[in-house]
Order: C-alpha cells, then sequence, then structure tokens
C-alpha cells in the first residue's frame, strides 16, 4: 500500500522561495565571516596563525553543515513519498554523523597543534 506524500504546489513555492532566501543569507554570513577572519590579530606570530587556522576551520565545516543542511530540506521539498522522506532523513543523519565525527578530530588536531605552537613561542628567548 504506497502512499501518496504530497506538498501542495502553494506551500511548495512558499518553501523554495524560503529555501532560497535562507541560501543567500548564509552566503552573505560566509562572507562577513571569512573577512572577520582574515583580519585577525593576535599577540605572537604563533597565536595569529592558529587563531586564523581555526576560524578557516570552523567557517568551511559551519559551510559544509549548513550546505548538507540546505541540500537535504531541499531533497524532502522534492520527496515522492514516505518512504522517500525516511530514506532521505536515515541518509541525512548517517552522514552528518560521519561528517561531525571527522570535524571533531580536525579540531581536535588542531587545537593540540595551536598549544604546541603557542608554547614553544612562549619559550623562545626574546
Amino acid at each position: 500500500m504506497d502512499q501518496k506524500f504530497e506538498i501542495p504546489q502553494e506551500l511548495r513555492s512558499m518553501a523554495e522561495a524560503s529555501f532560497d532566501q535562507a541560501r543567500k543569507a548564509f552566503e552573505g554570513f560566509l562572507s562577513s565571516a571569512q573577512q572577520a577572519a582574515s583580519s585577525l590579530e593576535g599577540k605572537s606570530e604563533a597565536a595569529r596563525a592558529n587563531a586564523k587556522d581555526f576560524s578557516v576551520k570552523a567557517i568551511a565545516f559551519a559551510e559544509k553543515n549548513v550546505a548538507a543542511s540546505l541540500d537535504y530540506a531541499e531533497r524532502l521539498l522534492r520527496a515522492k513519498d514516505l518512504t522517500e522522506v525516511m530514506s532521505l532523513h536515515s541518509s541525512y543523519v548517517q552522514g552528518q554523523m560521519k561528517v561531525l565525527a571527522e570535524q571533531a578530530s580536525e579540531i581536535g588536531q588542531a587545537v593540540t597543534r595551536a598549544a604546541m605552537d603557542i608554547g614553544k613561542d612562549l619559550t623562545k628567548p626574546k
């Protein structure tokens, strides 16, 4: 028994317009965040380099995660039935769990490198 899952055209059009606005707003946010990251100033060269590296990573992660969420939302808008919605949801959740684990590992490595670099910088003879 295959139940049809239909989104009324008016609601679909409204959702697509909202989706496009959200994507444009996010692109504006990313542009501003990237400009802010490029203008970071720190007390030492190591701190400045690590802060910029961390900011670039965080922005890239945010961009990737929001893009995945927007793609997921767009696919849901086009789903033809409840089975497809459930399949899309399962794939999205599994994919995001993997991505978040990878991102957490990268952040942990970046924090460790930053701490080591700052420690080296602090022990350098002046």
